[in-house]
């Protein structure tokens, strides 16, 4: 049975993925900061889906040696890792040079120091074992600069991005790499009401499939935001500023 170990599992995307993931049958390899969500995600699911492995560790993905550890832990376990997607991420914020110096440094480190090290530690074990599937979700605002409290975490995102970008064009023998672009989808990360937003799980379901797909990079969902990113990439940064 295939196993797909997920970053930022207990709440949001991370647990909806868990969860749909769990529907098509994988076993699972779930962690994040909160180990009381998580233990309770585990008990959901094994609930539905009695004859399926979960297991769970408690991980701040910002710390390097202990992701890499729980990522080989996992996959001593199991004897193998076939996909790692790499969820965990931070969207908070603030307009730069207004004092929110601090929440914006830890956004940075979360999505950039605490990305790389998820990227490391999975294709260590990909490298291995010949063989893996890595999976990273960038974001749409990493299409363009973005304004105010985005702007921190847009370029964070864009980091993402261009990281999984130099992985395919290495082609490390048997490694697919998939980056996920999301539009708007209603998570504990994204409560406001936003143009185009989609429910948790329809957008995880975008997700899911694209992932299943092993598609390189896709905007999930589909609709509207692959027409948009190639308008947005071109407007004025007059237009952007009034649109975000």
């Amino acid at each position: 049975m295939a196993t797909v170990l997920i970053t930022g599992a207990s709440a949001g995307l991370g647990a909806e993925m868990a969860r749909q993931f769990a529907a098509r049958g994988y076993s699972l390899a779930l962690c994040a900061r909160r180990g009381e969500r998580l233990e309770r995600l585990r008990e959901e699911i094994v609930g539905d889906h009695p004859r399926l492995e979960v297991q769970i560790a408690v991980l701040d993905v910002t710390d390097a040696e202990e992701v890499r550890t729980v990522f080989r832990n996992f996959a001593d376990h199991f004897g193998t890792i076939d996909r790692v997607i790499a969820n965990a991420g931070s969207g908070a914020g603030a307009p730069l040079g207004t004092g929110g110096a601090e929440e914006n440094r830890d956004t940075v480190v979360t999505n950039v120091v605490g990305m790389l090290a998820q990227v490391e530690a999975a294709v260590e074990i990909f490298r291995s074992q010949g063989r893996g599937h890595l999976v990273v979700l960038s974001s749409f605002a990493a299409v363009r600069g973005m304004r105010g409290a985005m702007g921190a975490y847009a370029a964070s995102k864009a980091f993402v991005a261009t990281l999984a970008e130099g992985l395919r064009i290495e082609g490390v023998p048997g490694l697919a790499v998939t980056t996920l672009v999301p539009g708007y989808i209603r998570s504990e990360m994204n409560t406001r009401p936003r143009p185009f937003i989609v429910d948790t799980a329809p957008g995880v379901a975008a997700m899911v499939r694209v992932i299943e797909a092993r598609r390189a990079r896709a905007y999930v969902p589909r609709w509207p935001w692959a027409l948009l990113a190639p308008l947005f990439r071109i407007l004025p940064p007059s237009l952007v500023r009034k649109l975000t």
